[in-house]
């Protein structure tokens, strides 16, 4: 066996083709980005068609965003000499974040989409923004964004902005550690801000990259908790003592929606030689509740709703999105103005995204409730309490589930319904997609905390199911929770379980432990 280590990954390549891993990759994970130089060539091909208009003077036409004013004030003609100062005005003034601070990794998101978007060829700028994002990005200094302030309909305007405050070196960026001005941080990185050319500053606040950052990383979180809700699925089935027959492919076959199937298949395999299952195989029981047996079909639709959402949040990380954009022709350059800064596609994704990821707690609280509730689970203890009465037990788990399941219902009320005219009516529709990714995001924490708090009961009550074992799967998903959370012999404050749970599931660490045992998981 060799003892060498692992080859190094390569890095990410700016202007080629993105997916939403290689983003995650990036944000999470820090991989490094690199600016190949066909790509900077390709940068600088397109700003040619911007330097013409710049050089033509006051004789060139009129090109929105570089010899204009913006929004409502497209029909304002700039002097040669104001060009630059327009891009730094423009800037400043849309500098107007509010709210909370992004994550780290939201901003590392924004910041390699932006320089993606750059360099595809389209923007007419000039290779230098694209350079110090990428250098900002292998150095982890990071802008300090608002996560408030957008509509999603000329773009993201006002994040894009705080970002591209940080390349000319104002507002503040995060380094080492600690906030300060973007001048010092940049220079202690040994990094030098950008001049601001025409186009250069809309170039960088005019599109979606804020609502697809987040958005992407939150589809990437719920992709995975797709996974997690089989999981906890199989362990309610086991604790529950429910039946396998629910998940023959049969069914599934004759209902043959994608994601069904794949939940079907994924229970089989966690279900399969369970000592529990033989145990009640003559019971007489017809049929389970609904949220252990229509667990294909819930988890299933889920799956099939948040593919769809993860493919168009995909297809826009490769996508310009900046107005007006460049196309090159054999004669010179066509500028067109257009508008695919508008983030209808998305807040459309976003929002049936939230929709889709809320229905995995919803279905999750009801199996709690079969566990916990003495009506319901036969040879359990009621509220699964090592001494009822004495002991609450997971009584007021269930409810703590009840509350995130509640307040996702009130988030996932769709953002893209909504739409408040800006720019004195110039902008008169808005996506709102900026709302409905904060929400997704919002969302996919209570999901996950949902099902953490499931695990956790069903592991109690496979404890009480002893000696009688469980199938290897959802053995090795109790081995896993088990080796960090103690059966519950007492009452004891559980938030501190829930916790830990929860970075069980948000490392991917229960995912391959199940999958040691029983092989890969749909």
């Amino acid at each position: 066996m060799s003892n060498a280590p692992p080859p190094p990954i390569a890095p990410v390549e700016i202007g080629e083709p993105l997916t939403i891993d290689a983003l995650w990759q990036v944000a999470v994970e820090r991989r490094t980005v690199v600016l190949r130089d066909a790509v900077k060539a390709r940068i600088e091909a397109s700003r040619g068609a911007i330097e013409a208009i710049v050089r033509a003077g006051n004789l060139a036409p009129p090109v929105y965003g570089v010899n204009t004013g913006f929004g409502a004030l497209a029909e304002t003609r700039i002097g040669v000499g104001d060009i630059a100062k327009l891009q730094k005005n423009l800037v400043r003034s849309h500098a107007c974040g509010v709210g909370p601070e992004l994550s780290e990794a939201e901003v590392r998101a924004m910041m390699l989409l932006r320089a993606q978007v750059v360099a595809l060829g389209h923007s007419g700028v000039r290779v230098e923004p694209v350079g110090l994002l990428v250098d900002m990005l292998n150095c982890g200094v990071h802008p300090r964004i608002p996560a408030q302030g957008s509509v999603g309909a000329s773009g993201d305007l006002a994040p894009l902005a705080h970002l591209a405050l940080a390349l000319i070196g104002e507002g503040e960026v995060r380094y080492d550690g600690e906030l300060l001005p973007a001048s010092v941080g940049l220079s202690r990185a040994g990094l030098t801000p950008i001049e601001l050319a025409a186009k250069v500053g809309l170039a960088l606040i005019n599109g979606t990259q804020y609502m697809t950052a987040l958005g992407a990383l939150a589809l990437r979180r719920a992709r995975e908790l797709c996974v997690v809700a089989d999981i906890a699925g199989a362990a309610c089935v086991e604790a529950l003592k429910g039946s396998e027959r629910p998940f023959d492919d049969r069914l599934m076959q004759v209902r043959p929606h994608p994601g069904q199937r794949a939940v079907a298949a994924n229970m089989r395999l966690l279900l399969a030689d369970s000592a529990i299952m033989e145990s009640h195989a003559e019971c007489g029981k017809v049929q389970d509740p609904y949220s252990l047996r229509c667990i294909p079909q819930v988890h299933g639709a889920s799956r099939d709703a948040l593919a769809w959402a993860l493919a168009t949040l995909e297809r826009e990380l490769n996508s310009v999105t900046d107005n007006p954009t460049v196309f090159l022709t054999e004669g010179g350059a066509d500028i067109v103005s257009g508008g695919n800064f508008h983030g209808q596609p998305i807040a459309l994704a976003l929002d049936l995204a939230a929709i889709a990821a809320a229905e995995l707690a919803n279905i999750s609280e009801r199996r709690v409730e079969q566990l916990v509730n003495p009506a319901l689970s036969t040879g359990l203890t009621p509220f699964l309490a090592p001494n009822s009465g004495l002991c609450s037990g997971f009584m007021i788990a269930q409810v703590a589930s009840a509350s995130l399941v509640s307040e996702n219902k009130v988030l996932c009320h769709p953002a893209s319904v909504d739409s408040i005219p800006s720019s004195a009516n110039r902008e008169d529709h808005v996506s709102m997609g900026s709302i409905g990714a904060r929400k997704l995001v919002q969302v996919v924490d209570n999901v996950t905390l949902s099902l953490a708090i499931e695990l956790l009961a069903a592991m109690q009550g496979l404890d009480q199911r002893a000696p009688l074992e469980p199938s290897r799967g959802v053995a090795a998903t109790r081995r896993a929770v088990r080796a960090l959370v103690p059966t519950l012999v007492d009452d004891r404050p559980l938030y501190r379980d829930f916790a830990t749970v929860r970075a069980l599931l948000e490392s991917g660490e229960l995912r391959r432990a199940v999958e040691a045992e029983v092989g890969p998981l749909a």
